[in-house]
């Protein structure tokens, strides 16, 4: 496998060709340190509760809930470029089995 950008699938080696999808393709990275950065956020809110700060519940629950949509959006868009490349690769090699 030549790239992983331009193709981030295991066509030869594997019957599951997104089993290390995530590992093999770094273009998932940012979405899962936004992830990351919003579940922190999420135990900032619980810190901010227990310490009866009410009035960084609402700034800190948005900013962690815009993290997580936002990091799961770019994971969702990069996954759909995977399978856009797929796609193509099937076209291309049509003699391949699925």
């Amino acid at each position: 496998m030549k790239g992983a950008y331009r193709d981030p699938i295991d066509h030869s080696r594997t019957t599951q060709p997104h089993a290390g999808e995530s590992f093999v393709d770094t273009l998932w990275l940012p979405g899962l340190f936004l992830i990351a950065l919003g579940v922190i956020g999420f135990a900032g809110i619980i810190a901010a509760l227990a310490y009866n700060h009410h009035e960084l519940l609402l700034m800190l629950g948005s900013v962690a809930a815009g993290l997580l949509i936002v990091g799961a959006l770019l994971i969702m868009a990069e996954h759909s470029r995977v399978m856009r490349v797929e796609r193509r690769w099937f076209a291309e090699h049509p003699d391949q089995a699925r």
